[in-house]
């Protein structure tokens, strides 16, 4: 099952398209940034890291997301993930690249961070009661360790899968199942971590123990998403044209309307448990965020990231359609990036949001680099996974009925 150069010719051509981006959106951000770090009255390249980490952020959810779905499947072995496997074994391995992007949040770490400002930390007692903790040093080892176990595991899962490409040995499947049932674990532990440590503290006195799981349903929704839109690029031509089946695409909008409806969840019950209780050091963060100028954000998530995809999302005809479910897969995207926006930039915007064109460069820069990356992987194996044994059974199943 090879791609058939009709596909080739497509991933070819969005690669340089990507590419592109990726170097318009790096240079422009670089050069804005140095524009607006000699303004008078700047201070120094700020903005600059303000807008990287939320281009930054908005993209690692595509690649920690591929990794847990990519678990899921295999803990499940269901026919949804005949189509989109190979996807979100491509995604994973864009992890590495995350990696090297977290670099500059490093050299940034002190213009992002209360905690890593040492006028700050003298001044504030909660701030030197967190400090054995909230430190650039420990920062540093913390995200190597999570892109260790993160990378660790995506490596495992691939190898084993070309493998299996390569000898067809059945026993591989079950291996990759033992390897993903702690594997779903540590990666939830990891990934909440990661988005406490990198995100949470752009705010030190203010927490939420739900705030890093939903992260986690954002970038398991995120890699969904992007996988159905791929699956509508691609869906015409060989091999994924025979295995987008109605049920199949059925399966990933009920995943999807799955993780819409744990987002509305897990984002009310924190605003819930929040408000509800009078926590006096947590509700400043929803005054900022759900009234006043961010107010009209949080309003368009509540109606466009809830209420009409949750409808959508209900109708049958709707999630059995490539191009219906695509379309509902690229508002979530959008809605996306408007959360993550609303999560990350009123840290250091609270008057309301500025929508500087560093944060649109940022975001098509790093964007690019990722796509570039996904579809450089992509082409690295066959778009649908060869001799695994689960899938005869599925298909000789589903021509049955």
């Amino acid at each position: 099952m090879n791609y058939s150069p009709e596909a080739q010719a497509r991933l070819d051509g969005w690669q340089k398209r990507a590419i592109a981006c990726a170097v318009l959106g790096v240079v422009l951000a670089l050069v804005f940034g140095w524009i607006d770090a000699n303004r008078a009255g700047s201070d120094g390249w700020q903005h600059f890291f303000q807008s990287y980490i939320f281009g930054y952020m908005y993209w690692a959810v595509f690649s920690f997301g591929a990794l847990g779905f990519l678990m899921l499947h295999h803990l499940t072995g269901g026919p949804w993930g005949i189509p989109v496997r190979r996807l979100f074994e491509a995604g994973t391995r864009t992890l590495p690249l995350m990696a090297a992007l977290f670099l500059p949040l490093l050299l940034g770490v002190s213009r992002l961070y209360p905690w890593a400002q040492p006028d700050k930390v003298a001044e504030d007692p909660l701030l030197q009661y967190k400090h054995p903790y909230l430190n650039p040093g420990f920062f540093t080892v913390r995200a190597v360790i999570y892109f260790a176990i993160l990378c660790g595991f995506a490596f495992v899962l691939n190898r084993l899968s070309l493998q299996q490409d390569r000898t067809g040995d059945a026993s591989l499947a079950h291996r990759m199942s033992v390897w993903s049932g702690p594997g779903m674990v540590i990666w939830g532990f990891t990934v909440s971590l990661c988005v406490i440590d990198w995100v949470m503290t752009l705010e030190p006195h203010w927490f939420s123990t739900m705030y890093g799981f939903i992260f986690l349903v954002s970038s398991g929704q995120a890699a969904m998403c992007a996988s159905v839109i791929v699956l509508r690029l691609l869906g015409d031509t060989e091999p994924l044209r025979d295995e987008i089946q109605a049920k199949r695409l059925n399966d990933l909008g009920n995943l999807m309307l799955a993780m819409v409806m744990l987002w509305t969840y897990m984002s009310f019950s924190q605003f819930l448990i929040i408000w509800a209780g009078n926590m006096k050091d947590e509700i400043p963060w929803y005054q900022v965020r759900a009234f006043g100028p961010w107010a009209s954000i949080a309003a368009i998530l509540l109606v466009f990231h809830f209420a009409v995809p949750f409808l959508f999302l209900l109708q049958r005809r709707v999630k059995r359609g490539i191009g219906s479910l695509s379309r509902v897969a690229a508002l979530l995207l959008v809605l996306t990036v408007i959360d993550i926006y609303w999560l990350v930039v009123p840290a250091y915007e609270q008057t309301g949001p500025q929508f500087r064109l560093l944060d649109l460069f940022a975001l098509v820069g790093i964007g690019g680099l990722w796509v570039a990356a996904f579809i450089w992987q992509l082409k690295k194996m066959p778009l649908v996974a060869l001799h695994d044994s689960r899938f005869p059974a599925v298909l000789e199943q589903e021509h049955g009925d």
